[in-house]
């Protein structure tokens, strides 16, 4: 197979921190180029990471030696470049939240879904071993039949400059933090959920700071989820059954190293099982390409659009109130 040629359209810290040195360490991908609206920060990047720097994004896009965009540019940004990025016939890795609300979505998946091309929410968790360790030991019965899955992935207030709190930039906790807890209700509970009930607060200021939701499911199972930026730090979940609990105490952000514990509990006894570190960008990376070659684009599709359809009724659900 020949490489997959990528450049990065925008200079965010997550690219600098995980995803470019995860795109360098596999020997499928060839970073040929990151692009920023200045100069000078291209550059400051593109010589960390041995590559070229371009100044402006659609300038990136329209160079015909680049077949993936990597997308780090906040939420509010992402429906314009990503339908940019489409039309130059560039596969996308984008990352979380993809679109400020259903629509969006929709019409970002039609364009791919027209052209081909895959496009995929870098939600890098999802392909960390510890989730399939817990389904494994739901599926050898551990807990009994599940009853109630809980998620729970907020922080203290981050920097007040930070884009997050940009109403405009797609800022907010429901299309950052949320979207961890809602992603993973769906990994345990399947894609047929929907929100029965929601709230979102926000304390002076233009965004929502915290909130949670109540997701049903025909069957019967159902999920409870809180979120937020202005909170004592948790990062989360638990899957109570009939018999038993497990709970996965570092649930969405697992550093390269870090060897994650799960927690299983049953009558009288508890065991802790620690998984092996794992670096969870490189799976999504491998994932990604895997999709591809494989031309696998429709259950990339439909992940998003049953994503970001939850996010919608949460929010709508949160007004109703």
């Amino acid at each position: 197979m020949n490489k997959l040629k990528i450049g990065v359209l925008g200079c965010a810290n997550i690219a600098k921190r995980s995803v470019i040195p995860a795109i360098n360490s596999i020997t499928d991908y060839e970073l040929v180029a990151i692009a920023s609206r200045t100069k000078t920060k291209a550059e400051e990047f593109a010589q960390e990471f041995s590559c070229e720097a371009i100044e402006g994004y659609q300038n990136l896009l329209d160079r015909d030696d680049i077949d993936v965009i990597y997308m780090p540019l906040p939420t509010g940004l992402h429906e314009e470049w990503v339908m940019n990025a489409l039309e130059a016939g560039k596969h996308v890795l984008i990352e979380k939240t993809l679109a400020m609300n259903y629509e969006s979505a929709h019409r970002m998946v039609e364009l791919a879904r027209k052209k081909g091309l895959l496009i995929m929410e870098n939600f890098m968790f999802l392909y960390h071993g510890q989730h399939q360790f817990v389904k494994d030991l739901i599926n050898k019965g551990e807990i009994g039949d599940v009853r109630c899955f809980r998620s729970s992935f907020g922080f203290p207030p981050l920097d007040s400059d930070n884009f997050r709190y940009n109403k405009t930039l797609g800022g907010g906790a429901l299309l950052d933090a949320a979207a961890y807890t809602v992603r993973a209700s769906q990994l345990f509970l399947g894609n047929d959920i929907w929100v029965e009930a929601a709230t979102l607060n926000n304390i002076n200021t233009e965004v929502d700071l915290f909130g949670g939701a109540y997701l049903k499911a025909d069957n019967g199972m159902f999920a409870e989820v809180a979120f937020g930026f202005d909170n004592f730090y948790q990062c989360n979940y638990e899957i109570w059954g009939s018999k038993g609990k497990i709970i996965a105490q570092r649930a969405f952000t697992p550093g390269v190293e870090f060897k994650p514990t799960i927690t299983l509990e049953q009558q009288g006894e508890v065991f802790n099982y620690q998984i092996d570190a794992e670096n969870h960008f490189t799976n999504i990376l491998n994932e990604f390409k895997r999709c591809v070659i494989e031309k696998d684009v429709e259950s990339k599709y439909e992940e998003i659009l049953n994503q970001s359809r939850l996010l919608q009724e949460l929010k709508d659900k949160s007004e109703d109130e």
